[in-house]
């Protein structure tokens, strides 16, 4: 016979993957493995969510984690959007050297 799987292991990985997202956003000079480390952040709080509203047996949960993921997909379309037409004119995607962007 198969056991649940507890809530706090779900808030637990949650729990890392955003601290690792974190530490991704921090530490890297890459544009689009900042925007991947926001990715996982944003996981990570969907998987929250999920974790809750299965345990509280309530689909409000699920409904949170559609507008987290539509404004997600938002994000990375004007993101990816924003890093291609900077690497056109600086040739770079260096966040240190973007900090430079004078007309």
């Amino acid at each position: 016979m198969l056991t649940s799987i507890p809530v706090y292991a779900y808030v637990g990985l949650s729990a890392v993957l955003f601290a690792l997202g974190l530490i991704g956003v921090l530490t890297r000079r890459n544009a689009i493995t900042i925007f991947m480390s926001i990715e996982l952040m944003l996981n990570a709080a969907n998987l929250v969510f999920v974790a809750y509203a299965r345990h509280n047996l309530n689909m409000s949960g699920q409904v949170f984690v559609f507008f987290v993921m539509v404004v997600a997909a938002a994000e990375v379309a004007i993101g990816l959007a924003l890093i291609v037409t900077i690497f056109r004119s600086k040739r770079s995607i260096d966040v240190d050297a973007l900090r430079q962007l004078n007309g």
